[in-house]
């Protein structure tokens, strides 16, 4: 379709946020425009006001924030103009909302499938068994398996990937004119992400659905957007073309996160070991930290009144080296986050076994599993939902120090600063709640946390997954650092495939439960062996994105 009259036009739009009594600008002087049946991707690092333009578009700024100037058209209408009653039934309906956060806006107390039907019968979609009807079809669209009976389901019975496409689908349901998808896809594993991404040109194809892709993926824009602005520091400082952007990039910003994105190609980042400096006292000390054994955990669905078994892993065997990166990759569900909870000892294996430095945590006694939360921290996917929102910046790292009896008071302060600074965040951060941060600096925060008890072992379960590419490459090389001067273990959950082959040694594919595949990066990416594998990286956006 020719893009022509734009659906959303946005003019010198200016936003600004009242933080301690002043108005501290977000955004300023944004303008761009997103025809029918067109993709517009906005792209740019963790607070360069992406999310906060989205935000003002659909009129949802937080209570603190205000739009100071400029106009928002949608088909004509200045949306800043309309009384909120009015802006109620164009939501959903006219404006279709993915939301960066799936847990945070999902109910937990409603089943998947009512919230889904809930959006079809509010807006006169349709009711009762159609809506039902129409409800396990979105869900079969971006790729839930057993749709029918995963409906049924509350959203902690989903992964983190799982609940992303349940908002997906929750945006598409009343096929609005415009869609706003704000990181739609930074908690998918690439296959999904390319049913989802078709599905949206399908939209736009036959619908005339104009798309607002707000991203920090690189290769997804080039992929999929027609149009690219590049926001940095609140203003759009270039848009054009994509190609032409991001293959002849014209602004010194734009270069630099085209450089720091990472790719199959990009060159991996090797720690020097750091030499043993223990006495050798014969074969036991050649041990990995890690040993993992037949692990297996089940867990039981009921659907129908009828009691099934769900083996979420099934089998799986790894062993993580002292000073060594072991990936898991694999689509979500495959199993990978409940590895790495099963590896952190919040989960109880059904079979199997888990040894970490000779100690097995089955027969581990309370101060032994103590100890062992001390040398093993975890960062994980969600970042809003793995930090107490009424704790300050300060206080959720200082909170494993308090725990551990750390340090005095003083040091602990210190020792804050001194991880922020780690994680590219400034020392200003440390007094503001989860809620005033974007979800890029909230990760940041939470990888900080984990640093603060200086563990052996780190398990970062999408920890990536949310940053954009300039803080990404900073947090990847910080982790590098750290492996190289502490010699640190990590086991990485991740569906970023480029991610992993650069920090890798070992690598897992896992799907459906099982390890398909094990080898080195070389191995897995440059000659796979399993369809799975082969079909994860022809899957991957962007490969061709010019470095």
């Amino acid at each position: 379709m020719t893009p022509t009259t734009p659906v959303l036009s946005i003019r010198d739009l200016s936003v600004s946020f009242r933080t301690g009594g002043a108005l501290v600008p977000a955004v300023t002087g944004v303008s761009l425009d997103v025809a029918a049946g067109q993709t517009v991707s906005v792209v740019g690092e963790s607070g360069s006001g992406k999310s906060t333009t989205a935000a003002a578009v659909n009129r949802l700024l937080p209570a603190n924030g205000r739009v100071v100037g400029g106009q928002i058209l949608l088909d004509g209408r200045n949306l800043l103009d309309l009384p909120e009653n009015a802006m109620v039934p164009l939501r959903g309906a006219e404006i279709g909302l993915v939301p960066q956060d799936p847990m945070s806006n999902l109910n937990p107390l409603m089943r998947v499938g009512n919230q889904i039907a809930e959006a079809l019968e509010v807006h006169g979609r349709a009711q009762g068994k159609a809506a039902w009807a129409q409800t396990v079809e979105l869900l079969d669209m971006v790729g839930i398996p057993d749709p029918a009976a995963r409906a049924r389901q509350y959203p902690h019975e989903f992964s983190g990937g799982m609940r992303q496409r349940v908002l997906i689908a929750m945006g598409l349901a009343c096929r609005p004119h415009l869609l706003i998808a704000d990181e739609p896809t930074s908690a998918l594993d690439v296959t999904v992400q390319r049913r989802i991404l078709d599905e949206l040109d399908r939209l736009t194809d036959e619908l005339g659905t104009a798309v607002l892709l707000i991203t920090h993926d690189l290769g997804l824009a080039a992929e999929r957007a027609d149009r690219v602005a590049v926001m940095h520091r609140g203003q759009i400082v270039e848009q054009g073309e994509a190609n032409a952007i991001l293959t002849d990039p014209q602004h010194e910003y734009t270069r630099r996160l085209l450089a720091a994105a990472p790719s199959l190609s990009t060159e991996r980042r090797r720690p020097v070991r750091v030499a043993d400096t223990r006495p050798a006292t014969g074969a036991a000390e050649e041990r990995p930290l890690v040993e993992v054994r037949g692990l297996r955990r089940e867990f039981e669905l009921r659907s129908g009144g009828e009691r099934t078994v769900f083996a979420a892993v099934d089998g799986v065997d790894l062993d993580i080296g002292r000073g060594q990166t072991v990936s898991i990759v694999g689509e979500s569900g495959s199993g990978k986050s409940t590895t790495a909870n099963l590896v952190l000892g919040l989960d109880t294996p059904t079979a199997g076994s888990i040894v970490f430095d000779g100690l097995d945590l089955a027969g581990a006694g309370r101060r032994e599993m103590f100890e062992f939360r001390r040398r093993v921290q975890p960062v994980f996917q969600n970042p809003y939902a793995s930090l107490d929102p009424r704790y300050t910046v300060s206080a959720s790292i200082v909170e494993p120090l308090r725990v551990h009896r750390v340090g005095t008071a003083a040091q602990r302060q210190a020792r804050v600063r001194e991880l922020l600074d780690q994680v590219a965040l400034p020392s200003t951060m440390a007094q503001r709640l989860p809620h005033e941060l974007s979800g890029g600096q909230r990760q940041r925060v939470a990888i900080a946390r984990a640093l603060a008890l200086s563990p052996e072992l780190i398990v970062l379960d999408e920890a990536v997954s949310a940053l954009d590419v300039l803080v990404q490459a900073q947090i990847l090389e910080l982790i590098a650092e750290l492996q190289t001067r502490l010699g640190l273990s990590y086991l990485f959950i991740s569906h970023d495939l480029a991610v992993v082959r650069m920090i890798s040694d070992q690598v897992h594919v896992m799907q459906r439960g099982r390890v398909v595949e094990s080898g080195t990066p070389d191995a897995i990416f440059d000659h796979p062996q399993d369809p799975y594998t082969c079909e994860l990286l022809a899957a991957i956006p962007g490969h061709s994105l010019a470095r």
